[in-house]
């Protein structure tokens, strides 16, 4: 990985988990609990392609068994972010650009679901049977509610902040055949048509000033 994508890649990891630890995990909602660091490891993997998002989803996942409350085996949650970060980063774009938010959404849902069957498929293997007692059903349908609510607040973000570091031109330029995953999250392409129309705008403007000033020489040999 570059350092450039080493360096953001920690510094959000790390605030992922500290968000996660202090305040989402304490919040004592039903079922699931909202998975920031999850989630980040989808939007670096949505830029990043599925090498760079293994290595993040495997040092993210690391950390968080690591940290306390921690009340699992080190490596358990590594070996799951691990693989999301390789799938989801298959889902990334050859040129960069999705035709519409259904797609992220589609991947965040599938990440939550994947991720949360394959900490309960590790957990069953090494005896953990918590799962069970809890709710299994219950806990996919938590997770993916809570992580697609949570997902259009931190995902675009992510996705921005990690083109920019990459020097991206995606990352500044609204053209193209697609829309920005990122920008088109909420607005579908928005953003690109308003642009398209800025530009033919200033096209007209200056076709009319051109036939203006070619009027206005023909008055003057007359």
């Amino acid at each position: 990985m570059k350092l450039n994508r080493i360096l953001l890649s920690a510094a959000l990891i790390v605030v992922a988990l500290v968000v996660q630890v202090s305040v989402l995990a304490r919040l004592q909602l039903p079922g699931a609990v909202p998975d920031l660091v999850l989630l980040t490891v989808v939007g670096l993997a949505l830029v990043y392609g599925p090498v760079s998002g293994s290595l993040v989803g495997f040092t993210a996942g690391l950390l968080s068994d690591l940290a306390p409350p921690a009340d699992h085996a080190a490596g358990r949650y590594a070996l799951v972010l691990c693989v999301i970060g390789y799938l989801v980063g298959l889902a990334k774009p050859d040129n960069g650009r999705l035709t519409s938010a259904t797609g992220p959404m589609a991947v965040v849902v599938a990440a939550a679901i994947g991720s949360t069957l394959l900490y309960a498929g590790v957990g069953a293997l090494v005896g953990d049977t918590a799962a069970r007692h809890v709710g299994l059903g219950s806990l996919l349908f938590t997770a993916a509610v809570y992580d697609l609510l949570l997902a259009p607040f931190t995902v675009p973000l992510i996705m921005a902040l990690a083109r920019r570091a990459e020097n991206d031109p995606l990352a500044d330029t609204g053209g193209g055949n697609g829309v920005d995953v990122a920008s088109g999250w909420l607005s579908s392409g928005t953003g690109l048509r308003i642009g398209t129309q800025r530009g033919g705008l200033r096209v007209k403007a200056a076709r009319n000033r051109a036939s203006r000033a070619g009027r206005i020489k023909g008055v003057k040999r007359l």
